[in-house]
């Protein structure tokens, strides 16, 4: 089993900037996709970015050019640095921690709430 360790939420203006980080810990194996999902208010839970195992890197479209993730595998630790934050961006972030047998641990959830 893992557990997902989340940091970093909190209330910003809009165009100002957060960094998020999630340290995993347990049953790591060389092998895995790490990453960030955010869910809205009445809204379902969506990809924000994500490292594939091997360093690929995927980012959902309302965010790529403002939102960098990065990803440590020695401290099996993600980081989401998420700049130019806009309303929209209002969300719990999850971070995700996905093992080549497609087993799926979610991090508690942080809340970052972006005012206009």
């Amino acid at each position: 089993q893992v557990h997902l360790v989340e940091s970093g939420g909190g209330l910003v203006q809009a165009g100002e900037s957060l960094r998020l980080s999630c340290a995993a810990s347990g049953s790591i194996s060389s092998m895995y996709h790490m990453g960030w999902f955010r869910q809205a208010p009445g809204k379902q839970r969506e990809l924000v970015a994500e490292v594939i195992h091997g360093g690929s890197i995927q980012y959902a479209d309302s965010v790529k050019g403002r939102f960098t993730i990065s990803r440590d595998n020695a401290e099996n630790t993600v980081w989401l640095q998420m700049n130019s934050l806009q309303p929209e961006d209002t969300a719990v972030y999850y971070c995700r921690f996905q093992d080549t047998a497609a087993r799926v641990s979610w991090g508690q959830g942080t809340q970052v709430t972006v005012s206009s």
